[in-house]
């Protein structure tokens, strides 16, 4: 079976002349490749309420399809074609063997503004060629996007156009995985959470604005869903964004987060890290080098690095991670003139 994706910058809130353009899109899309129009899936984003020049969309159609390659170098056209402010595309690949078959996974994604959980003005896609069951798949999906794209943040806005796409062909053949707790289905788990969390960094490296990439990594929580409360809320913090910017080692911004992320913990199991710096342990401040730690966060900000933040709340096996970016002057050029 084949599937075609038509990816243009159809916008949102157009009334029935928006929704009348994405129809005769997807239709002329279908006309062209010789399918039906229900087996073509449309992606959108772009200024919510201003209409695609659709006429320029329908006669580059053609040219469009003739390009479509399997190859690597199509793939890569591809990622570069669905970005908007992005500086830099985002795909990723890997293979895995499960039970002596090679299984492929290959997705793509865009975005760079308006990120945060429940999605974002994000368009991801995914291929894989194992052959596992309807049910599967859909946990296994909804499992990685919780554990990547709904772990980033870049400034706390949602958006009204994101979608991810997740597509398992069974090309690579092999035995049916057809139990989501088998140990094919949580290898194929670990590689599907590779790809996305990889997509989901790159996009939080790539904030809009952004000097670095913020990693925060939680550990000692009741439980996973605990742990990644606290990291998104800290990932998310503008307070925490904008000290990582100034390379400010203010842990107090960091605490706090962590204490208003609706997660119930003692105060006295609390240990905050800002890369090798401790900055407390068991609740309690600890002297630590500013002017070095702060040197760290200006070492990683000039080099668009990564600043990794950990955080231990007790003794639990839940653990989760949570992505974000610094809050920079240049976040609010960019949007003040989005438009103008």
């Amino acid at each position: 079976m084949h599937t075609h994706i038509h990816i243009c910058t159809l916008s949102c809130v157009q009334g029935n002349a928006g929704y009348s353009d994405t129809l005769d899109c997807a239709e002329a899309v279908a006309k062209i490749l010789g399918v039906k129009r229900n087996a073509v899936l449309i992606q959108s984003t772009g200024v919510i309420g201003e209409r695609i020049k659709k006429e320029s969309v329908l006669n580059s159609l053609p040219k469009l399809v003739a390009s479509l390659s399997s190859s690597c170098e199509g793939a890569n056209r591809a990622a570069v074609a669905i970005t908007t402010t992005d500086l830099v595309s985002k795909s990723v690949a890997v293979k895995t063997v499960i039970r002596g078959t090679t299984v492929t996974l290959g997705g793509m994604a865009k975005g760079s503004g308006m990120i945060h959980p429940k999605m974002a003005t994000m368009l991801g896609v995914v291929t894989c060629d194992a052959q596992v069951a309807a049910n599967v798949w859909q946990s296994l999906v909804s499992t990685a996007v919780n554990r990547s794209f709904n772990q980033i943040s870049v400034d706390g806005d949602t958006s009204t156009n994101d979608s991810f796409l997740a597509f398992a062909s069974g090309a690579s053949g092999g035995d049916l995985i057809a139990e989501i707790n088998s140990t094919q289905a949580q290898q194929l788990q670990s590689a599907f959470d590779a790809v996305l969390q990889g997509l989901a960094k790159a996009i939080a490296w790539d904030g809009e604005g952004a000097t670095c990439l913020i990693e925060v990594h939680v550990t000692g929580a009741e439980t996973e869903v605990a742990a990644a409360a606290i990291a998104r809320a800290v990932a998310a913090s503008s307070l925490t964004k904008a000290a990582i910017y100034g390379r400010d080692p203010n842990w107090g911004r960091i605490a706090c987060a962590a204490g208003y992320a609706g997660v119930t913990f003692c105060p006295g199991d609390l240990r905050i890290s800002l890369g090798s710096f401790i900055l407390m342990d068991r609740g309690q401040p600890q002297p630590f080098d500013r002017a070095a730690a702060s040197a760290y966060l200006h070492s990683a900000g000039d080099n668009h690095g990564t600043v990794k933040i950990g955080i231990s709340i007790g003794s639990g096996n839940g653990c989760s991670h949570a992505w974000g970016c610094d809050l920079s002057y240049d976040y609010v050029q960019i949007n003040a003139e989005y438009t103008t």
